[in-house]
């Protein structure tokens, strides 16, 4: 580009129609090339860059001028910045760079937030190259806590220093400051997410069922002294299982019936599934917990897979075993694999949801594991977390907007 000259136009000013098309305009009358272009709007607020090439500078002054006057007659800001070749070589270059999506999720986000994240995303040598907001434009009168939330999406770019060091950050920050960190590698499989895979009790319901049916059996604090004695590990999870249901002997089947009927459904789980069948989504349940319970979901959410335990019932009453193999965190694991390789979905194509610690091995072989609502312990041996807001969250993790899916 011997002859060409590089400009870099910025004009900001009060947003009104026909200010991208008399700039553009402008350019084409001198048959400019366009190498990038961005645009923003806040609070009616114009932002536009665009860097051109054009092929003398006789014609760059006249393009300056007449841009210049448009603007002036248009009452926006302009200013003009000159790009040498070795600067655009140089920026051409970090385009192939890793990109990284990093997703800020939170009841509302405060600047002090926003300035320790970016903060550490520049520590590890990355550049931001755009910064959106996924969801809608917050009101100040809103009184509804399940509707406040903010979500502020960043595309990064560069050579990652330390992914464990960065990881190790951002949980800090979710700790100390009360929001969720996303951190993805912005590549194919990030935008082609086709399944998605819930633990049940506690992510897509609000409560543990055996807990439940252990109270109208009489039977409550002995259960739980079995689950809290799995969760010191002084026994797994199957040995626990079976403790547990063998308590539940005698139980009149009209209880789980009237359980199945009240299951308090966990906060954005109907907008999430219902978002993710409409746009050709495979929506499967992997539970610890029972398939008389998963099967009232699956009607209700049009499931596709349930796979879970499945309680004896005799003549109307729990017999107190349980039919089938137990569904513990590894066979968990297994159905995710298996159900993939049916879908014929490649592993990274695939979202996991749970709460508990026998979820982490379907967490950990999802492409996008997350833990929901999770104990810290949990929360730290995961890939992503949402703890801020409900399950619904899962949509911004993946791109949506506000805008697009309300």
């Amino acid at each position: 580009m011997p002859n060409s000259e590089i400009i870099l136009i910025n004009i900001s000013g009060d947003d009104k129609p026909g200010v991208t098309t008399a700039v553009t305009g402008i350019l084409g009358k001198y048959n400019a090339t366009i190498l990038d272009i961005g645009q923003a709007d806040i609070h009616h607020t114009l932002s536009l860059g665009i860097l051109f090439k054009v092929s003398s500078q006789s014609d760059s002054g006249n393009i300056l001028k007449e841009v210049l006057f448009k603007c002036s007659e248009l009452n926006v800001n302009v200013r003009f910045t000159p790009v040498n070749i070795n600067e655009y070589d140089n920026w051409v270059g970090r385009q192939g760079k890793s990109r990284y999506i990093v997703t800020i999720l939170g009841k509302v986000i405060t600047a002090k937030q926003l300035s320790m994240v970016t903060k550490t995303v520049s520590e590890q040598n990355l550049n931001i190259d755009s910064i959106i907001r996924l969801t809608g434009r917050p009101s100040l009168e809103i009184n509804d806590e399940n509707a406040i939330r903010s979500c502020i999406e960043l595309s990064v770019r560069g050579t990652l220093l330390d992914k464990n060091a960065l990881s190790a950050q951002f949980m800090e920050y979710t700790s100390e400051l009360g929001i969720d960190i996303s951190f993805q590698k912005d590549d194919m499989y990030r935008r082609s997410r086709r399944l998605i895979c819930f633990d049940m009790d506690s992510t897509l319901i609000k409560t543990e069922v055996i807990d439940e049916l252990a109270d109208r059996a009489g039977v409550g604090e002995q259960v739980r002294e079995i689950t809290e004695s799995a969760m010191r590990g002084e026994i797994d999870f199957s040995e626990s299982f079976r403790r547990r249901v063998a308590l539940l002997k005698g139980l009149d089947e009209k209880v789980l019936v009237e359980i199945a009927q009240n299951l308090p459904i966990m906060e954005g789980a109907e907008r999430l599934i219902s978002i993710l069948k409409k746009i050709g989504f495979k929506v499967a349940i992997l539970s610890g917990g029972f398939t008389y319970f998963g099967n009232a979901l699956k009607k209700l959410f049009d499931v596709d897979y349930v796979y879970a335990n499945e309680l004896e019932i005799v003549d109307g009453k729990l017999t107190g075993n349980y039919i089938g193999d137990i569904v513990d965190g590894k066979r968990k694991a297994e159905l995710l694999r298996l159900i993939a390789q049916v879908e014929k979905i490649d592993l990274e194509q695939v979202i996991a949801v749970g709460d508990g610690a026998n979820d982490l091995p379907m967490l950990n072989i999802a492409g996008l594991g997350i833990a929901f609502h999770a104990k810290p312990k949990v929360k730290a041996n995961a890939q992503q977390s949402i703890s801020t807001i409900g399950l619904d969250g899962v949509l911004y993790f993946l791109g949506f907007r506000d805008i697009h899916i309300d």
